[in-house]
């Protein structure tokens, strides 16, 4: 065993996070269910992380073997947790499902801080008997998609286009960015290429 007092000390800084972020929330009272037809863009960003956290601590735990990873993925939804701020009741929902997930994921690491959390979250019984968390894919489904633009192979904007959206229209919306067209302007564009879910390369001379 290698041992190491700062990684100690980062870990200790970890846990006391979760535990002030847990006790924060459980002081509030009581969270409503999560009603997923009615979130707002930020609540529905908030409760994509915490499914997109499970599925990813899910497989680094059981099938690849990376812990470090997994907790990787709990201090960025923790992040999120933290960037969320209000007190409406779909907030606190998808806040709760956030924290839930944090305390159950993180259970079979840190087993005794997380039995105290996952009481202090308002669930009775043992947190090492509770079934494991389940990734619901329709939470995980983007309804916009952020596309980088680039001209002739330079960054020069970013642009969010709706997820349904077509290849014309994210054309469109990527000639019409201001950024973008203060570099095209003056010469012709002649090709645009777009790549699924990712970005759109103007050429133009």
């Amino acid at each position: 065993l290698e041992w190491s007092d700062s990684g100690v000390e980062g870990a200790h800084r970890f846990l006391k996070r979760v535990w002030r972020l847990v006790n924060e929330h459980a002081a509030a009272g009581a969270a409503p269910a999560v009603d997923a037809a009615n979130l707002n863009d930020d609540q529905k960003n908030l409760r994509r992380k915490t499914h997109e956290t499970i599925a990813k601590v899910g497989d680094d735990i059981s099938r690849r073997l990376t812990f470090n990873t997994a907790i990787a993925a709990v201090m960025e939804l923790l992040n999120e947790v933290g960037k969320l701020q209000g007190d409406e009741p779909q907030t606190r929902a998808v806040r709760q499902e956030a924290l839930d997930t944090a305390v159950l994921v993180l259970a079979p690491i840190a087993p005794h801080v997380t039995q105290v959390l996952w009481q202090a979250l308002g669930h009775d019984g043992l947190v090492i008997d509770a079934a494991w968390p389940q990734a619901d894919e329709s939470a995980l489904v983007k309804d916009s998609l952020l596309y980088v633009v680039q001209v002739n192979g330079k960054v020069r904007s970013r642009i969010e286009v709706p997820a349904s959206a077509d290849k014309a229209l994210i054309e469109r919306t990527a000639l019409a960015d201001e950024n973008v067209v203060r570099f095209t302007e003056g010469v012709t564009v002649r090709k645009v290429i777009v790549v699924p879910n990712k970005l759109v390369n103007i050429v133009a001379s």
